[in-house]
This record gives structure tokens, C-alpha cells and sequence, in this order.
């Protein structure tokens, strides 16, 4: 097991409590894990280990994700993308469990295309995906 966390917020990376942590991957600012001695032990049972990513690499992966994959996840689910960039070949599984939509601000701010507005309605929304697929 591989843990994952924001450079700002990384007690197991740093093998201490975090009392202020800071980072923009709002779901995994947390300085002091509820289940510490668990997460110790399931690295420790599956020779696993601990890694911080930055918040520009949390956001670069965000990005990467959506770009590639069509897959717009929230910063904190991006972190186990970042750590999952490995030499091509290797098989990894990366849990994402925050949709993108819980933190919409982040990924608009670093988009490089313009946001397509439409009307909340089915048709309307299938017609402004497909005519957008293109780009």
C-alpha cells in the first residue's frame, strides 16, 4: 500500500502530527489522521510507503487526468494520480473518490479552454459534450 498526501499535509511523510496543515486539496487537509497506527500498520504489512506530492503536482495531475482520460476528479482524489506516474508497463489502481465538481473554482482557474455554458437540460448538455469533443 502506497499513501499519498499533499506536501502541506503529510504527517505519515513526516512521522508526526501536522497541527496547521495547508494545502488546496481541501479533502486530504487533515494534520491528524483518525486511524494513524491502522495506516502505519498496512504500510508496514504490505512493504508500502509513505509520499507527499506538491500542490502544482497535485493540480498538474488534476489536469493531466481530465485532458487525457476525460475523468474530472477534486485535487485531493488527483494526489494518488500523481503518485501513480510510473515507467510505462506498470499496473497500478488509483482511487478517486472526490468528483471535481466539489472544488469546480480549482480546475476553471488553471483550464486552458473556455468554460461552455448551457442550459441544465439533457439535450442541451449532450449537444455542448459531443460539440466539444473535437477540440
Amino acid at each position: 500500500m502506497v499513501g499519498y498526501q499533499a506536501a502541506g499535509a503529510a504527517p505519515f511523510v513526516h512521522h508526526k502530527m501536522i497541527d496547521h496543515p495547508e494545502t488546496i486539496a481541501t479533502a486530504i487537509r487533515i494534520g491528524h489522521p483518525q486511524s494513524w497506527d491502522k495506516a502505519w500498520k498496512a504500510q508496514e504489512d504490505s512493504s508500502g510507503w509513505f509520499a507527499a506530492f506538491r500542490d502544482e503536482e497535485i493540480l498538474a495531475a488534476q489536469k493531466l487526468l481530465a485532458e487525457k482520460e476525460g475523468v474530472f476528479c477534486e485535487p485531493a482524489s488527483a494526489a494518488s494520480l500523481a503518485g501513480a506516474l510510473l515507467p510505462e508497463g506498470s499496473r497500478v489502481v488509483c482511487t478517486l473518490t472526490g468528483h471535481g465538481l466539489k472544488d469546480p473554482d480549482i480546475a476553471i482557474k488553471q483550464s486552458t479552454t473556455p468554460v461552455v455554458k448551457t442550459k441544465a437540460a439533457l439535450p442541451e448538455v449532450k449537444k455542448a459534450i459531443l460539440d466539444n469533443m473535437a477540440r
